[in-house]
Protein backbone atom coordinates (compact mmCIF):
# COMPACT_ATOMS: atom_id res chain seq x y z
CA UNK A 1 0.00 0.00 0.00
CA UNK A 2 2.92 2.66 0.90
CA UNK A 3 5.04 1.55 -2.74
CA UNK A 4 1.35 2.20 -4.51
CA UNK A 5 0.61 5.60 -2.75
CA UNK A 6 4.39 6.76 -2.85
CA UNK A 7 4.04 5.91 -6.77
CA UNK A 8 0.85 7.92 -6.78
CA UNK A 9 2.19 10.74 -5.41
CA UNK A 10 5.48 10.82 -7.08
CA UNK A 11 3.89 11.05 -10.22
CA UNK A 12 0.97 13.93 -9.34
CA UNK A 13 4.47 15.77 -8.24
CA UNK A 14 5.56 15.34 -11.66
CA UNK A 15 2.34 15.67 -13.15
CA UNK A 16 2.54 19.62 -11.37
CA UNK A 17 5.69 20.23 -11.83
CA UNK A 18 5.11 19.67 -16.17
CA UNK A 19 2.02 21.89 -15.72
CA UNK A 20 3.94 24.25 -13.58
CA UNK A 21 6.97 24.39 -16.26
CA UNK A 22 4.28 24.84 -18.88
CA UNK A 23 2.71 27.69 -17.07
CA UNK A 24 6.33 29.71 -16.20
CA UNK A 25 7.51 28.98 -20.01
CA UNK A 26 4.18 30.25 -21.28
CA UNK A 27 4.53 33.31 -19.08
CA UNK A 28 8.24 34.11 -20.00
CA UNK A 29 7.73 33.35 -24.14
CA UNK A 30 4.17 35.54 -23.41
CA UNK A 31 6.04 38.35 -22.58
CA UNK A 32 8.44 38.37 -25.33
CA UNK A 33 5.83 36.98 -28.01
CA UNK A 34 4.08 40.31 -26.72
CA UNK A 35 6.98 42.37 -27.34
CA UNK A 36 7.69 40.93 -30.87
CA UNK A 37 3.41 41.47 -31.47
CA UNK A 38 3.85 45.16 -30.40
CA UNK A 39 6.69 45.35 -32.57
CA UNK A 40 4.04 43.73 -35.25
CA UNK A 41 1.76 46.50 -35.02
CA UNK A 42 4.25 49.13 -35.24
CA UNK A 43 5.33 47.75 -38.46
CA UNK A 44 1.80 47.39 -39.87
CA UNK A 45 1.51 51.30 -38.73
CA UNK A 46 4.48 52.32 -40.24
CA UNK A 47 3.35 50.73 -43.34
CA UNK A 48 -0.30 52.05 -43.01
CA UNK A 49 0.80 55.72 -42.70
CA UNK A 50 3.27 55.48 -45.59
CA UNK A 51 1.29 53.49 -48.50
CA UNK A 52 -2.29 53.48 -46.69
CA UNK A 53 -4.21 49.83 -48.19
CA UNK A 54 -4.00 49.81 -51.85
CA UNK A 55 -1.63 48.92 -55.13
CA UNK A 56 1.74 49.02 -53.41
CA UNK A 57 0.59 47.59 -50.22
CA UNK A 58 -1.37 45.07 -51.59
CA UNK A 59 1.79 44.12 -54.20
CA UNK A 60 4.03 43.76 -51.13
CA UNK A 61 1.48 41.47 -49.31
CA UNK A 62 1.25 39.14 -51.78
CA UNK A 63 4.98 39.00 -52.64
CA UNK A 64 5.95 38.39 -48.97
CA UNK A 65 3.11 35.61 -48.72
CA UNK A 66 5.09 33.73 -51.50
CA UNK A 67 8.27 33.10 -49.20
CA UNK A 68 5.90 32.54 -46.27
CA UNK A 69 3.55 29.50 -47.66
CA UNK A 70 6.70 27.88 -47.89
CA UNK A 71 7.74 29.12 -44.39
CA UNK A 72 5.06 27.29 -42.69
CA UNK A 73 6.48 23.73 -44.21
CA UNK A 74 9.81 24.12 -43.47
CA UNK A 75 9.95 26.51 -40.78
CA UNK A 76 7.67 26.96 -38.57
CA UNK A 77 5.61 23.63 -39.61
CA UNK A 78 6.21 20.31 -40.31
CA UNK A 79 9.52 21.02 -40.25
CA UNK A 80 9.59 22.00 -36.47
CA UNK A 81 7.09 20.09 -35.22
CA UNK A 82 8.76 16.61 -36.66
CA UNK A 83 12.13 18.02 -35.25
CA UNK A 84 11.07 19.00 -31.53
CA UNK A 85 10.07 15.90 -30.49
CA UNK A 86 13.36 13.94 -32.44
CA UNK A 87 15.84 16.35 -30.59
CA UNK A 88 14.20 16.03 -27.75
CA UNK A 89 14.02 11.80 -28.11
CA UNK A 90 17.83 11.89 -28.33
CA UNK A 91 18.38 14.25 -25.77
CA UNK A 92 16.59 12.26 -23.39
CA UNK A 93 17.88 8.90 -24.71
CA UNK A 94 21.59 9.90 -25.78
CA UNK A 95 22.55 13.01 -24.65
CA UNK A 96 23.56 16.38 -25.39
CA UNK A 97 26.06 15.50 -28.09
CA UNK A 98 24.05 13.62 -30.26
CA UNK A 99 21.26 15.94 -30.18
CA UNK A 100 23.75 18.83 -31.03
CA UNK A 101 24.67 16.05 -33.95
CA UNK A 102 21.63 15.93 -35.61
CA UNK A 103 21.44 19.57 -34.87
CA UNK A 104 24.13 20.09 -37.07
CA UNK A 105 22.50 17.81 -39.88
CA UNK A 106 19.24 19.40 -39.92
CA UNK A 107 21.09 23.19 -40.25
CA UNK A 108 23.35 21.24 -43.36
CA UNK A 109 19.86 19.65 -44.44
CA UNK A 110 18.07 22.47 -44.61
CA UNK A 111 20.56 24.46 -46.28
CA UNK A 112 20.81 21.77 -49.36
CA UNK A 113 16.72 21.41 -49.64
CA UNK A 114 15.56 24.57 -48.90
CA UNK A 115 18.60 26.58 -50.39
CA UNK A 116 17.27 24.91 -53.86
CA UNK A 117 13.78 25.70 -53.41
CA UNK A 118 15.20 29.72 -52.82
CA UNK A 119 17.00 29.27 -56.63
CA UNK A 120 13.70 27.69 -58.27
CA UNK A 121 11.83 30.35 -56.74
CA UNK A 122 13.77 33.50 -57.61
CA UNK A 123 14.02 32.30 -61.27
CA UNK A 124 10.45 31.47 -61.62
CA UNK A 125 8.91 34.77 -59.86
CA UNK A 126 7.29 35.99 -62.90
CA UNK A 127 5.42 32.94 -63.07
CA UNK A 128 4.70 32.55 -59.26
CA UNK A 129 2.79 36.12 -58.82
CA UNK A 130 0.67 35.15 -61.97
CA UNK A 131 -0.88 32.16 -60.55
CA UNK A 132 -1.24 33.77 -56.89
CA UNK A 133 -2.42 37.55 -58.22
CA UNK A 134 -3.49 36.91 -61.81
CA UNK A 135 -5.38 40.36 -61.53
CA UNK A 136 -1.90 42.14 -61.06
CA UNK A 137 -0.92 41.40 -64.76
CA UNK A 138 -3.33 44.03 -66.35
CA UNK A 139 -0.85 46.67 -64.39
CA UNK A 140 2.33 45.92 -65.40
CA UNK A 141 3.89 48.17 -63.19
CA UNK A 142 2.43 47.16 -60.07
CA UNK A 143 3.46 43.06 -61.37
CA UNK A 144 6.54 43.88 -62.30
CA UNK A 145 7.27 45.13 -58.63
CA UNK A 146 5.68 42.41 -57.16
CA UNK A 147 7.94 39.85 -59.10
CA UNK A 148 11.19 42.04 -57.96
CA UNK A 149 10.42 42.25 -54.31
CA UNK A 150 9.35 38.69 -54.43
CA UNK A 151 13.11 37.31 -55.48
CA UNK A 152 14.22 40.14 -53.14
CA UNK A 153 12.61 38.27 -49.99
CA UNK A 154 12.92 34.67 -51.40
CA UNK A 155 15.86 34.05 -49.47
CA UNK A 156 14.23 34.74 -46.13
CA UNK A 157 12.79 31.14 -46.52
CA UNK A 158 15.87 29.49 -45.92
CA UNK A 159 16.74 32.07 -42.56
CA UNK A 160 13.97 31.76 -41.35
CA UNK A 161 14.14 28.21 -41.64
CA UNK A 162 17.39 28.11 -39.25
CA UNK A 163 15.61 30.59 -36.84
CA UNK A 164 12.75 28.07 -36.22
CA UNK A 165 14.71 24.99 -35.76
CA UNK A 166 17.16 27.83 -33.30
CA UNK A 167 13.92 28.57 -31.58
CA UNK A 168 13.02 24.66 -31.65
CA UNK A 169 16.25 23.44 -29.52
CA UNK A 170 16.86 26.76 -27.64
CA UNK A 171 12.92 25.91 -26.10
CA UNK A 172 14.20 22.17 -25.45
CA UNK A 173 17.19 23.36 -23.24
CA UNK A 174 14.94 25.80 -21.11
CA UNK A 175 15.99 29.01 -22.94
CA UNK A 176 12.34 30.38 -24.14
CA UNK A 177 12.97 34.11 -23.78
CA UNK A 178 15.69 34.80 -26.81
CA UNK A 179 13.96 33.00 -29.14
CA UNK A 180 10.51 34.24 -28.44
CA UNK A 181 11.56 38.07 -28.83
CA UNK A 182 13.97 36.93 -31.82
CA UNK A 183 10.99 38.30 -34.28
CA UNK A 184 11.26 41.66 -32.71
CA UNK A 185 14.18 42.01 -34.74
CA UNK A 186 12.51 41.52 -38.40
CA UNK A 187 9.60 43.36 -37.33
CA UNK A 188 12.27 46.15 -36.07
CA UNK A 189 14.08 46.18 -39.43
CA UNK A 190 11.02 46.55 -41.31
CA UNK A 191 10.21 49.96 -38.95
CA UNK A 192 13.13 51.43 -39.77
CA UNK A 193 13.02 50.78 -42.93
CA UNK A 194 10.20 51.94 -44.09
CA UNK A 195 12.39 55.90 -43.13
CA UNK A 196 15.73 54.48 -43.57
CA UNK A 197 15.60 52.58 -47.21
CA UNK A 198 12.67 53.52 -48.69
CA UNK A 199 13.33 57.23 -49.84
CA UNK A 200 16.87 55.53 -51.22
CA UNK A 201 14.89 53.02 -53.34
CA UNK A 202 13.07 56.04 -54.56
CA UNK A 203 16.15 57.90 -55.46
CA UNK A 204 17.18 54.22 -57.54
CA UNK A 205 14.16 54.74 -59.47
CA UNK A 206 11.89 52.35 -57.79
CA UNK A 207 8.47 52.32 -55.97
CA UNK A 208 9.16 53.23 -51.78
CA UNK A 209 7.14 49.95 -51.31
CA UNK A 210 10.39 47.70 -52.38
CA UNK A 211 12.69 49.15 -49.50
CA UNK A 212 10.45 47.32 -47.56
CA UNK A 213 11.03 43.85 -49.43
CA UNK A 214 14.75 44.64 -48.21
CA UNK A 215 14.32 45.02 -44.75
CA UNK A 216 12.31 41.96 -44.76
CA UNK A 217 15.37 40.25 -45.75
CA UNK A 218 17.58 41.96 -43.64
CA UNK A 219 14.82 41.19 -40.50
CA UNK A 220 14.92 37.29 -41.33
CA UNK A 221 19.10 37.20 -41.01
CA UNK A 222 19.15 39.33 -37.34
CA UNK A 223 16.16 36.32 -36.54
CA UNK A 224 18.05 33.87 -36.89
CA UNK A 225 21.52 35.55 -36.04
CA UNK A 226 20.39 36.86 -32.84
CA UNK A 227 20.20 33.09 -31.08
CA UNK A 228 23.34 32.34 -32.14
CA UNK A 229 24.76 33.48 -28.91
CA UNK A 230 22.26 31.54 -27.14
CA UNK A 231 22.69 28.30 -28.63
CA UNK A 232 27.08 28.66 -28.12
CA UNK A 233 26.27 29.21 -24.04
CA UNK A 234 24.19 26.01 -24.24
CA UNK A 235 27.14 23.87 -25.61
CA UNK A 236 26.28 23.79 -29.81
CA UNK A 237 29.11 24.17 -32.29
CA UNK A 238 28.45 24.23 -36.28
CA UNK A 239 30.34 21.62 -38.22
CA UNK A 240 29.53 20.89 -41.50
CA UNK A 241 27.69 17.03 -41.70
CA UNK A 242 25.35 15.49 -43.92
CA UNK A 243 24.24 12.26 -43.85
CA UNK A 244 20.49 11.43 -45.40
CA UNK A 245 20.92 8.00 -43.53
CA UNK A 246 20.95 9.01 -40.16
CA UNK A 247 18.48 7.82 -38.38
CA UNK A 248 17.45 11.13 -36.44
CA UNK A 249 17.33 12.90 -39.87
CA UNK A 250 15.25 9.97 -41.67
CA UNK A 251 12.76 9.82 -38.47
CA UNK A 252 12.30 13.72 -39.30
CA UNK A 253 11.85 13.25 -42.52
CA UNK A 254 9.53 10.43 -41.86
CA UNK A 255 7.19 12.68 -39.41
CA UNK A 256 7.60 15.68 -41.71
CA UNK A 257 6.19 14.35 -45.01
CA UNK A 258 2.87 13.56 -44.10
CA UNK A 259 2.64 16.54 -42.04
CA UNK A 260 4.13 18.85 -45.56
CA UNK A 261 1.30 17.17 -47.47
CA UNK A 262 -0.96 18.54 -44.41
CA UNK A 263 0.05 22.20 -44.90
CA UNK A 264 0.85 21.91 -48.68
CA UNK A 265 -2.70 21.72 -48.57
CA UNK A 266 -3.48 24.39 -45.85
CA UNK A 267 -1.11 26.59 -48.66
CA UNK A 268 -3.28 25.38 -50.92
CA UNK A 269 -6.19 27.26 -49.62
CA UNK A 270 -3.91 30.34 -48.45
CA UNK A 271 -3.51 30.79 -52.63
CA UNK A 272 -6.65 30.34 -53.22
CA UNK A 273 -7.91 32.70 -50.90
CA UNK A 274 -5.10 35.27 -51.76
CA UNK A 275 -6.31 34.68 -55.52
CA UNK A 276 -9.95 35.41 -54.85
CA UNK A 277 -8.59 38.66 -52.64
CA UNK A 278 -7.08 40.08 -55.64
CA UNK A 279 -10.03 39.39 -57.39
CA UNK A 280 -12.05 41.96 -54.95
CA UNK A 281 -9.91 45.14 -56.31
CA UNK A 282 -7.61 47.25 -54.48
CA UNK A 283 -7.36 47.59 -50.78
CA UNK A 284 -8.68 43.68 -50.76
CA UNK A 285 -5.30 42.02 -49.65
CA UNK A 286 -4.09 44.71 -47.45
CA UNK A 287 -7.31 44.93 -44.95
CA UNK A 288 -6.94 41.52 -45.00
CA UNK A 289 -3.46 41.42 -43.86
CA UNK A 290 -3.94 44.33 -41.70
CA UNK A 291 -6.64 42.73 -39.66
CA UNK A 292 -4.86 39.25 -39.53
CA UNK A 293 -2.13 40.63 -37.92
CA UNK A 294 -4.11 42.80 -34.60
CA UNK A 295 -5.77 38.87 -34.67
CA UNK A 296 -2.34 37.58 -34.39
CA UNK A 297 -1.43 39.45 -31.13
CA UNK A 298 -3.75 37.57 -28.96
CA UNK A 299 -2.72 34.21 -30.25
CA UNK A 300 1.23 35.24 -30.07
CA UNK A 301 0.89 36.34 -26.43
CA UNK A 302 -0.97 33.03 -25.32
CA UNK A 303 -1.87 30.95 -27.97
CA UNK A 304 1.75 30.90 -29.80
CA UNK A 305 2.89 30.79 -26.24
CA UNK A 306 1.32 27.76 -24.82
CA UNK A 307 1.97 25.57 -27.29
CA UNK A 308 5.74 26.48 -27.96
CA UNK A 309 6.05 25.61 -23.90
CA UNK A 310 3.54 23.19 -24.28
CA UNK A 311 5.49 20.77 -27.17
CA UNK A 312 8.55 20.35 -25.17
CA UNK A 313 6.91 18.95 -22.02
CA UNK A 314 4.44 16.72 -23.77
CA UNK A 315 7.62 15.48 -26.25
CA UNK A 316 8.89 14.18 -23.15
CA UNK A 317 6.20 12.69 -21.93
CA UNK A 318 5.16 11.03 -25.19
CA UNK A 319 9.14 9.71 -25.24
CA UNK A 320 8.53 8.03 -21.71
CA UNK A 321 5.44 6.78 -22.42
CA UNK A 322 3.28 8.47 -19.85
CA UNK A 323 0.67 9.34 -21.93
CA UNK A 324 -1.83 9.96 -18.68
CA UNK A 325 0.66 13.15 -17.65
CA UNK A 326 0.95 14.31 -21.50
CA UNK A 327 -3.40 14.39 -21.30
CA UNK A 328 -3.18 15.97 -17.88
CA UNK A 329 -0.25 18.78 -19.45
CA UNK A 330 -2.63 19.14 -22.34
CA UNK A 331 -5.76 19.43 -20.53
CA UNK A 332 -4.51 22.69 -18.56
CA UNK A 333 -3.22 23.94 -21.52
CA UNK A 334 -6.09 24.01 -23.20
CA UNK A 335 -7.77 25.97 -20.72
CA UNK A 336 -5.37 28.22 -20.30
CA UNK A 337 -5.27 29.37 -24.14
CA UNK A 338 -9.09 29.14 -23.76
CA UNK A 339 -9.88 31.46 -21.02
CA UNK A 340 -7.19 33.82 -22.79
CA UNK A 341 -8.34 33.25 -26.36
CA UNK A 342 -12.11 33.42 -25.85
CA UNK A 343 -11.49 36.70 -23.78
CA UNK A 344 -10.14 37.87 -26.59
CA UNK A 345 -12.32 36.87 -29.35
CA UNK A 346 -14.95 39.29 -27.84
CA UNK A 347 -12.68 41.84 -26.97
CA UNK A 348 -12.15 41.86 -30.80
CA UNK A 349 -15.57 41.97 -31.67
CA UNK A 350 -16.46 44.67 -29.19
CA UNK A 351 -13.56 46.86 -29.79
CA UNK A 352 -12.53 46.24 -33.54
CA UNK A 353 -13.56 49.52 -34.97
CA UNK A 354 -11.96 52.09 -32.38
CA UNK A 355 -8.85 49.60 -32.25
CA UNK A 356 -8.42 49.60 -36.13
CA UNK A 357 -8.85 53.72 -35.83
CA UNK A 358 -6.36 54.22 -33.47
CA UNK A 359 -3.62 52.07 -35.01
CA UNK A 360 -4.23 52.55 -38.56
CA UNK A 361 -6.20 55.63 -39.60
CA UNK A 362 -3.48 58.24 -39.76
CA UNK A 363 -1.42 59.30 -42.70
CA UNK A 364 -2.71 57.44 -46.40
CA UNK A 365 -5.41 55.15 -44.43
CA UNK A 366 -8.71 56.66 -44.71
CA UNK A 367 -11.81 56.06 -42.64
CA UNK A 368 -12.85 53.33 -45.64
CA UNK A 369 -10.18 51.24 -44.84
CA UNK A 370 -11.03 51.22 -41.08
CA UNK A 371 -14.36 50.11 -41.88
CA UNK A 372 -13.35 47.35 -44.31
CA UNK A 373 -10.58 46.58 -42.31
CA UNK A 374 -13.31 46.50 -39.08
CA UNK A 375 -15.31 43.96 -41.09
CA UNK A 376 -12.49 41.60 -41.43
CA UNK A 377 -11.07 41.35 -38.07
CA UNK A 378 -14.53 40.24 -36.42
CA UNK A 379 -14.68 37.73 -39.37
CA UNK A 380 -11.06 36.26 -38.48
CA UNK A 381 -11.88 37.06 -34.40
CA UNK A 382 -14.77 34.06 -34.64
CA UNK A 383 -12.12 31.76 -34.88
CA UNK A 384 -9.29 33.16 -32.98
CA UNK A 385 -9.48 30.46 -29.63
CA UNK A 386 -9.32 27.56 -32.24
CA UNK A 387 -6.71 28.98 -34.10
CA UNK A 388 -4.39 29.18 -30.97
CA UNK A 389 -5.90 25.52 -30.26
CA UNK A 390 -4.38 23.52 -33.25
CA UNK A 391 -1.10 24.60 -32.39
CA UNK A 392 -1.61 23.13 -29.05
CA UNK A 393 -3.18 19.50 -30.56
CA UNK A 394 -1.40 19.06 -33.63
CA UNK A 395 2.10 18.67 -32.59
CA UNK A 396 0.53 16.44 -29.67
CA UNK A 397 0.10 14.02 -33.02
CA UNK A 398 3.69 14.76 -33.60
CA UNK A 399 4.99 13.65 -30.30
CA UNK A 400 3.02 10.81 -30.62
CA UNK A 401 4.19 10.06 -34.12
CA UNK A 402 1.31 9.99 -35.49
CA UNK A 403 1.57 12.22 -38.75
CA UNK A 404 -2.12 10.92 -40.47
CA UNK A 405 -4.67 12.40 -38.05
CA UNK A 406 -3.32 16.58 -38.15
CA UNK A 407 -3.16 15.86 -42.38
CA UNK A 408 -6.78 14.57 -42.40
CA UNK A 409 -7.46 17.48 -40.07
CA UNK A 410 -5.69 19.60 -42.33
CA UNK A 411 -7.78 18.71 -45.54
CA UNK A 412 -11.14 18.27 -43.87
CA UNK A 413 -11.49 21.83 -42.59
CA UNK A 414 -9.54 23.58 -45.94
CA UNK A 415 -11.94 21.42 -48.31
CA UNK A 416 -14.50 23.38 -45.81
CA UNK A 417 -12.67 26.57 -46.32
CA UNK A 418 -12.22 26.61 -49.63
CA UNK A 419 -16.21 25.68 -50.01
CA UNK A 420 -17.48 28.27 -48.40
CA UNK A 421 -15.10 30.59 -50.05
CA UNK A 422 -16.17 29.94 -53.42
CA UNK A 423 -19.70 30.12 -52.57
CA UNK A 424 -19.85 33.05 -50.75
CA UNK A 425 -17.04 35.47 -52.01
CA UNK A 426 -19.66 36.64 -54.81
CA UNK A 427 -22.61 37.62 -52.24
CA UNK A 428 -20.14 38.86 -49.46
CA UNK A 429 -17.48 40.10 -51.11
CA UNK A 430 -13.67 39.38 -49.35
CA UNK A 431 -15.72 39.52 -45.97
CA UNK A 432 -16.16 35.61 -46.61
CA UNK A 433 -12.43 34.97 -46.68
CA UNK A 434 -11.75 35.38 -43.09
CA UNK A 435 -15.39 33.96 -41.92
CA UNK A 436 -14.11 30.57 -44.27
CA UNK A 437 -11.02 30.95 -42.18
CA UNK A 438 -12.84 30.72 -38.84
CA UNK A 439 -15.19 28.09 -40.11
CA UNK A 440 -12.35 25.87 -41.10
CA UNK A 441 -10.30 26.18 -37.78
CA UNK A 442 -13.14 25.73 -35.72
CA UNK A 443 -13.87 22.12 -37.61
CA UNK A 444 -9.98 21.43 -37.53
CA UNK A 445 -9.36 21.78 -33.76
CA UNK A 446 -12.33 20.17 -33.34
CA UNK A 447 -11.13 17.37 -35.20
CA UNK A 448 -7.96 16.80 -33.48
CA UNK A 449 -9.44 16.93 -29.94
CA UNK A 450 -11.74 14.46 -31.18
CA UNK A 451 -9.04 12.12 -32.08
CA UNK A 452 -6.72 13.10 -29.42
CA UNK A 453 -9.38 11.93 -26.62
CA UNK A 454 -9.12 8.64 -28.42
CA UNK A 455 -5.25 8.23 -28.32
CA UNK A 456 -5.07 9.57 -24.63
CA UNK A 457 -8.03 8.52 -23.06
CA UNK A 458 -11.32 11.00 -21.89
CA UNK A 459 -10.75 14.36 -20.67
CA UNK A 460 -13.75 14.22 -18.36
CA UNK A 461 -11.88 13.34 -15.12
CA UNK A 462 -9.82 17.16 -15.97
CA UNK A 463 -13.46 18.85 -15.61
CA UNK A 464 -12.74 20.03 -19.25
CA UNK A 465 -16.20 20.25 -20.61
CA UNK A 466 -17.43 22.09 -17.65
CA UNK A 467 -14.45 24.31 -16.94
CA UNK A 468 -14.69 25.38 -20.15
CA UNK A 469 -18.63 25.89 -20.45
CA UNK A 470 -17.81 28.09 -17.36
CA UNK A 471 -15.11 29.89 -19.77
CA UNK A 472 -17.25 30.37 -22.41
CA UNK A 473 -20.04 32.38 -19.92
CA UNK A 474 -17.50 34.51 -18.04
CA UNK A 475 -16.12 36.01 -21.38
CA UNK A 476 -18.95 36.20 -22.87
CA UNK A 477 -20.48 38.07 -20.12
CA UNK A 478 -17.44 40.55 -20.05
CA UNK A 479 -17.22 40.89 -23.58
CA UNK A 480 -21.04 42.11 -23.84
CA UNK A 481 -19.77 44.55 -20.87
CA UNK A 482 -17.18 45.64 -22.80
CA UNK A 483 -18.96 46.70 -26.04
CA UNK A 484 -21.61 48.81 -24.30
CA UNK A 485 -19.41 50.40 -21.60
CA UNK A 486 -16.76 51.69 -24.72
CA UNK A 487 -20.53 52.48 -26.52
CA UNK A 488 -22.24 54.47 -24.19
CA UNK A 489 -19.20 56.50 -22.98
CA UNK A 490 -18.23 57.11 -26.32
CA UNK A 491 -21.18 59.14 -26.82
CA UNK A 492 -21.21 60.29 -23.16
CA UNK A 493 -17.79 61.99 -23.61
CA UNK A 494 -18.47 63.13 -27.13
CA UNK A 495 -21.30 65.10 -25.77
CA UNK A 496 -19.50 66.54 -22.58
CA UNK A 497 -16.24 67.20 -24.93
CA UNK A 498 -17.37 68.69 -28.25
CA UNK A 499 -14.17 68.81 -29.66
CA UNK A 500 -13.77 65.57 -29.26
CA UNK A 501 -17.10 63.54 -30.67
CA UNK A 502 -17.77 59.55 -31.30
CA UNK A 503 -15.15 58.42 -33.90
CA UNK A 504 -12.41 60.77 -33.10
CA UNK A 505 -8.85 59.49 -32.33
CA UNK A 506 -8.82 60.91 -28.84
CA UNK A 507 -12.64 59.81 -27.79
CA UNK A 508 -11.74 56.80 -29.09
CA UNK A 509 -8.75 56.12 -27.40
CA UNK A 510 -10.45 56.92 -24.15
CA UNK A 511 -13.53 55.09 -24.74
CA UNK A 512 -11.43 51.91 -25.79
CA UNK A 513 -9.62 52.16 -22.67
CA UNK A 514 -12.74 52.35 -20.33
CA UNK A 515 -14.45 49.29 -22.18
CA UNK A 516 -11.73 47.28 -21.92
CA UNK A 517 -11.17 48.42 -18.08
CA UNK A 518 -14.82 47.45 -17.38
CA UNK A 519 -14.35 44.02 -19.88
CA UNK A 520 -11.58 43.51 -17.37
CA UNK A 521 -13.37 44.20 -14.13
CA UNK A 522 -16.49 42.21 -15.27
CA UNK A 523 -14.15 39.16 -16.40
CA UNK A 524 -12.65 39.31 -13.10
CA UNK A 525 -15.51 39.24 -10.77
CA UNK A 526 -17.64 36.55 -13.17
CA UNK A 527 -14.78 34.09 -12.95
CA UNK A 528 -14.76 34.57 -9.15
CA UNK A 529 -18.07 34.22 -8.70
CA UNK A 530 -17.59 31.09 -11.11
CA UNK A 531 -14.43 29.64 -9.50
CA UNK A 532 -12.87 29.69 -12.49
CA UNK A 533 -9.06 29.43 -11.68
CA UNK A 534 -7.66 30.61 -14.60
CA UNK A 535 -8.44 34.12 -13.68
CA UNK A 536 -6.64 33.60 -10.12
CA UNK A 537 -3.85 32.53 -12.58
CA UNK A 538 -3.64 35.71 -15.00
CA UNK A 539 -3.74 37.21 -12.03
CA UNK A 540 -1.09 36.15 -10.14
CA UNK A 541 0.61 36.32 -13.41
CA UNK A 542 0.30 40.02 -13.70
CA UNK A 543 1.29 40.69 -10.33
CA UNK A 544 4.50 38.91 -10.78
CA UNK A 545 5.47 40.97 -13.17
CA UNK A 546 4.25 44.15 -11.19
CA UNK A 547 5.97 42.90 -8.05
CA UNK A 548 9.61 41.67 -10.19
CA UNK A 549 9.07 37.90 -8.24
CA UNK A 550 11.62 36.07 -10.44
CA UNK A 551 11.44 32.88 -8.54
CA UNK A 552 7.61 32.77 -7.96
CA UNK A 553 6.15 29.46 -9.50
CA UNK A 554 2.62 29.87 -10.91
CA UNK A 555 1.04 26.44 -11.50
CA UNK A 556 -1.69 24.93 -13.95
CA UNK A 557 -4.67 24.01 -11.85
CA UNK A 558 -6.13 20.25 -12.44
Amino acid sequence: MSDTTTTNNTDQSKSAEAKSSVARSAAIMGIATFLSRIAGLVREQTFAYLFGAGKWTDAFNVAFKIPNLLRDLFAEGAMSAAFVPTFNGILQKEGKEKAFRLTNLTFCTIFIIVGFLTLVGIIFSPYIVKILAPQFVEDPEKFAVTVTMTRIMFPFLLVISWAAISMGILNSLGEFFIPSVAPVFLNLSMILSGWLICPLTVKWNMPAITGMAIGAMLGGIMQFAVQLPSLLKKGWRFFCCLDFKDSGIRKIGKLMIPGTIGLAATQVNVAISTILATSQGDGAVSWISYAFRIMQLPIGIFGVAVAQATLPVISRQAASGDKEAMAGTLASSIRLSSFINLWACFACVALAEPVIRIIYQHGKFGIDDTLATTAVLRAYSLGLVFYALIKILGPAFYALEDTKIPVKASFISIGVSIFLSFALIKPFGYISLPFSSSVAAIVNAGYLFFVLQKRLGSFKKYSLSYNLIKIFISTLISGIATYFSYFYFSIYFGSFFSNYGVGTFVNSAVSLCVGGIAGLIVLYVVSRLMHIEEADKAAELILKRIRRKKHENVKISD
